[in-house]
């Protein structure tokens, strides 16, 4: 073990998912009043121990302005968690984004509903 990880304390793997959705959360597409988690941009958070994280995202469009820094800012609001050790984050397009995707309250929000 490293000396980075044998000081950590291992944060539960749910409470540890309840903090990086939290985390997502505060991160909006500045085209659309919505978070990126409630349009369906998050494929799958993954937790591995110690307090490691992986995000499987995509983007509303492979030519998104927002292209160069929505996942950046994904990436950065999850490591400012306390207790985080690492996090990875991989981009896809595959499958395609569409609105099917987004949660009810974000058809709400958007008056798709």
């Amino acid at each position: 073990m490293s000396e980075n990880t044998e000081n950590v304390k291992e944060i539960p793997q749910q409470e540890l998912k309840e903090k990086v959705i939290n985390a997502i959360k505060q991160v909006y597409d500045p085209e659309i009043p919505v978070d990126v988690y409630e349009l369906g941009l998050i494929y799958e958070i993954s937790i591995y121990p110690v307090n490691n994280v992986f995000i499987l995202m995509t983007l509303t469009s492979p030519n998104c302005p927002s292209a160069e820094f929505i996942p950046s800012e994904v990436k950065d609001k999850i490591q400012q968690i306390q207790g985080i050790n690492h996090v990875e984050l991989e981009l896809t397009f595959d499958p395609p984004y569409s609105q099917d995707m987004m949660s009810e309250a974000a058809k709400l929000e958007l008056g798709f509903l």
